[in-house]
């Protein structure tokens, strides 16, 4: 598609757009890499728009982020260790298809050996038409529980014996990681949990046998997510529902909000559990992928990890077992089946997969957004939540063959 070039004021027109919480028929501006307040450009600068792109009637949607993806298209972030730049540069590439602009690609437990070649290699950056922007690394383990392991090789498993001098071990670069997931009832008391906050890092937790009350004391101690909540984790139980019962706790500091990744593939949480979450807490409901090297791929056989897993009937189990060992599916295909399988609006889908995500990682300034001053990074969908274009720092880096949208610059 032509464009323009990043100074020039672009009018997106015909479109509806997300925000404030409901879709509204109004103009997107751009300039800058950024989304404008036209009011000034009417009132103080006088002018009007260099470029115009009519959207016949599309929606147009903050970007999605991805807080969780293991890989895809026979990439795996905790397997190729060699080549993992360019494996993140395919990846980051590939998901614009999907509406993704930012992600946090995600290592499960390994060898500190792994990840002291693998973490120095992944770096946060901005999205370009290359690919998706990098908001930082999620480490998923090695600080987990053995019993609720799931796909994670059991062998790599630590508690922290060292205090945080453990994770420095383990990890050692920690500057471009954003989000670990840990099992709280490995810090009782709350002190790595305060260590990775004071580091600006955020805390997850899951991979675990945790109950409710040490639950409530790691998001009282400053943790703010739950990993692909269901999984992994204990089944709710009346005397103690464990990490599920988070989302209606009455012990957790005044504003103090829960977040929780669902993994709403059809195949990861049932269509009646994915309704249960959604009633009882939708303003933290944060949609995941937990994508793994097979996504966009046939069936077969590929790596987690070094775990063998097997693709079968759209389902990614270890070899040989049934035990879900990840995703295959895409962030677009998680917006439409929570809004089929809960009724919940196209305004909760679309800002559990934007909104949400970047509230979780305190980025919503510049992320999440259609607000003035936000990155100019959105999609453009049809009426069924396909993806038609995606956009980045206000720069078309994809679209559909099936995209309408037509370009006019305008003659001064």
């Amino acid at each position: 598609m032509p464009f323009s070039s990043p100074s020039e004021l672009v009018q997106f027109k015909n479109c509806f757009i997300l925000r404030d919480h409901q879709i509204i028929r109004e103009d997107l501006w751009v300039r800058d890499k950024k989304i404008i307040n036209p009011e000034p450009i009417f009132f103080d600068e006088k002018i009007i728009a260099d470029v115009q792109i009519n959207c016949n009637g599309a929606i147009i949607a903050p970007g999605y982020i991805d807080l969780q993806i293991n890989g895809g298209f026979s990439i795996d972030f905790s397997h190729n260790i060699e080549n993992i730049e360019n494996g993140i540069d395919q990846v980051a590439n590939g998901i614009l298809a999907y509406g993704v602009t930012s992600f946090c690609p995600t290592l499960i437990t390994s060898s500190p050996q792994k990840y002291h070649k693998i973490i120095p290699k992944i770096r946060k950056r901005d999205g370009t038409s290359l690919g998706a922007g990098i908001l930082g690394i999620h480490v998923e383990g090695p600080f987990i529980s053995r019993e609720k392991k799931g796909a994670h090789p059991v062998q790599y498993i630590r508690s922290f014996e060292s205090g945080f001098q453990e994770v420095i071990d383990v990890y050692g670069q920690l500057d471009d990681i954003c989000m670990v997931t840990i099992a709280p009832e490995l810090d009782p008391d709350g002190q790595i949990i305060k260590e990775f906050n004071e580091r600006g890092i955020s805390v997850s937790i899951g991979h675990s046998v945790a109950s409710l009350k040490e639950g409530e004391n790691a998001f009282r101690a400053g943790a703010s997510f739950i990993t692909h909540l269901f999984n992994a984790m204990l089944p709710f139980h009346h005397r103690d529902p464990g990490l599920v019962g988070l989302l209606t706790s009455k012990k957790l500091p005044p504003g103090k909000q829960v977040f929780y990744g669902i993994i709403a593939d059809g195949i990861h949480t049932h269509p009646a559990t994915l309704r249960i979450a959604y009633k009882t807490h939708p303003e933290g409901l944060v949609l995941v992928t937990d994508a793994m090297s097979a996504m966009g791929l046939e069936a077969g056989t590929h790596y987690i990890g070094d775990q063998k897993v097997d693709i079968r009937d759209n389902c990614a189990v270890i070899a040989g077992t049934n035990t879900l060992a990840g995703s295959i599916s895409t962030m677009d295909n998680c917006v439409r089946y929570l809004k089929e399988a809960t009724g919940c609006s196209t305004v909760e889908a679309l800002e559990s997969a934007s909104l949400h995500p970047a509230q979780v990682l305190g980025i919503t300034k510049s992320k999440g957004t259609l607000d003035f001053g936000s990155d100019a990074d959105f999609i453009l969908l049809d009426n069924d939540l396909k993806v038609v274009c995606t956009y980045i720092a206000g720069e078309c880096v994809w679209e559909s063959e099936k995209s309408r949208c037509a370009v006019k610059r305008i003659i001064p």
